[in-house]
């Protein structure tokens, strides 16, 4: 199933839509990289969010980028600092292996659909470290069934939201979030496709532990495949 998905989107990659406002023809991406590759992010600066976004803040202004991407199958030493990310029970590895891809940018920015889908449902998963915000879409392409996953959002995203509202294409229908209002993040998007999302309710994982990599990201397709972002990164 997730590689017929993954062929059908990239069969059909002219009608997605923008998910965050982006001028192909001038707006350019930093590659973040949050591994323990990335000597320059300290455990002080990552656990800190006031010192993290001022870091990020100069990386776009330096390198002129809009937003800072990246994420999808990174493994993360950042999810140490979060017990959200900890084993659930003995025996089990923690979870550090990102299943979705991170727009980082100002709070505020506009979260667009990037193709028509219907609410399946919305939380506040308030745990620190968590999604805060999310709303979770569902969608059909070419007969196929999937789901798209927005995390960090701002509550009002999911004010006054319900279940079974028709989102259209290009419509703005969530915000990237506060870290008040996002599990105490710098304020991003976390966009991530889901071929089967069985019986989980306004949230599902974006991290798993490194073990189970290959049974997550079958289940997990690129997110570029909808995004079409990273051809605009900075090298």
């Amino acid at each position: 199933m997730t590689r017929n998905l993954a062929d059908i989107l990239l069969n059909n990659q002219e009608i997605f839509q923008p998910v965050v406002p982006f001028d192909k023809r001038k707006d350019r991406l930093y590659a973040l990289d949050l591994t323990a590759d990335n000597i320059e992010l300290s455990d002080v600066m990552l656990g800190d969010c006031r010192l993290f976004s001022l870091c990020l803040e100069e990386k776009l202004k330096q390198t002129g980028a809009r937003y800072a991407i990246g994420g999808y199958n990174e493994h993360r030493t950042v999810y140490a600092l979060h017990k959200v990310f900890d084993a659930a029970n003995a025996g089990e590895q923690p979870r550090r292996l990102h299943l979705g891809t991170d727009i980082w940018g100002k709070p505020g920015t506009a979260v667009m659909a990037p193709l028509d889908g219907i609410v399946h449902s919305f939380a506040n998963n308030d745990r620190k470290g968590d999604y805060g915000a999310t709303i979770i879409l569902s969608h059909q392409l070419d007969g196929v069934p999937f789901y798209t996953l927005y995390g960090h959002l701002g509550l009002s995203s999911i004010r006054n939201l319900e279940e079974g509202r028709r989102i259209m294409a290009g419509e703005i229908f969530a915000a990237f979030g506060i870290p008040a209002e996002n599990g105490q993040w710098s304020p991003h998007l976390h966009f991530q496709l889901i071929v089967n999302l069985g019986d989980w309710y306004g949230d599902y994982p974006g991290v798993c532990a490194f073990p189970d990599r290959e049974k997550w990201l079958s289940n997990s397709p690129d997110p570029d495949l909808i995004l079409r972002m990273n051809s605009f990164i900075i090298h």
